[in-house]
């Protein structure tokens, strides 16, 4: 008796265990943080790393400003400008925004 043509496509048991993780689990966190179009990644990413976070940097060029505003305005016909006083307003809510961070850790 001749045997039927059989044509198998595919395996008779298929599975295939699906790993999200990476193997050495170099780049595991909850959050990813997208370093965008940058020429130099590596640069950037040890920027973040040795020097400081991006608000932090933000943060000590804001102070750095409202120091030359500060002395700007002070000056006999020093300039004035709204934003000046929007670059104060920025630095306030931030300053405001991180109290009540620390305000609802301690609480």
């Amino acid at each position: 008796m001749t045997q039927p043509f059989q044509l198998s496509l595919a395996p008779r048991q298929l599975s295939q265990t699906i790993n999200p993780w990476s193997w050495s689990f170099g780049d595991f966190s909850l959050f990813t943080v997208n370093l965008g179009q940058s020429r130099s990644p590596e640069v950037e990413a040890r920027v973040l790393d040795e020097v400081g976070s991006y608000g932090r940097q933000i943060g000590r060029i804001s102070e750095a400003l409202l120091v030359l505003v500060d002395w700007a305005e002070k000056q006999p016909d020093g300039p004035s400008s709204p934003a000046f006083q929007a670059l104060r307003d920025q630095v306030a809510h931030v300053a405001l925004i991180k109290k009540a961070v620390e305000t609802e850790k301690a609480g």
